[in-house]
C-alpha cells in the first residue's frame, strides 16, 4: 500500500480572500477629480457683474479662457497623483511578492 508521509501531502492553507483597498482608493481619487472638474466647469457660467472697462463679450471671453486654464491646471495635477499613485502602488507590489 501507498501511505503518504507528511511531508508528501499537499494540503494548503485556505486561501486568503484578496482585498482590493488600494482599487477602491485609486476609484475614489478618480471620482474626486472628476467632481472638482465638473464643478470647476459649471461654476463658470453666468452673467459679467464686475468687469471693469471691459465688454461683455470680452468679459465672457475672458472668464472662458480663466476657466480652460482651471481645467487643465485640474488635469495636471491629476495626471500628476495617478503617477504617484501608480509609482507607490508598483513599489508596494514589489515588497509584498514571495
Amino acid at each position: 500500500m501507498a501511505e503518504q508521509y507528511p511531508s508528501q501531502q499537499h494540503e494548503h492553507p485556505p486561501a486568503k480572500k484578496k482585498r482590493r483597498i488600494f482599487l477602491w482608493v485609486f476609484l475614489a481619487v478618480q471620482l474626486l477629480f472628476l467632481v472638482w472638474i465638473i464643478a470647476g466647469i459649471t461654476s463658470a457660467g453666468g452673467d459679467p457683474t464686475d468687469c471693469g472697462t471691459l465688454s461683455t463679450e470680452a468679459c465672457n471671453d475672458a472668464e472662458s479662457v480663466g476657466t480652460g486654464i482651471g481645467v487643465v491646471l485640474i488635469v495636471v495635477i491629476w495626471m500628476v497623483v495617478d503617477f504617484f499613485l501608480a509609482v507607490i502602488y508598483g513599489i508596494y507590489r514589489l515588497a509584498s511578492r514571495k
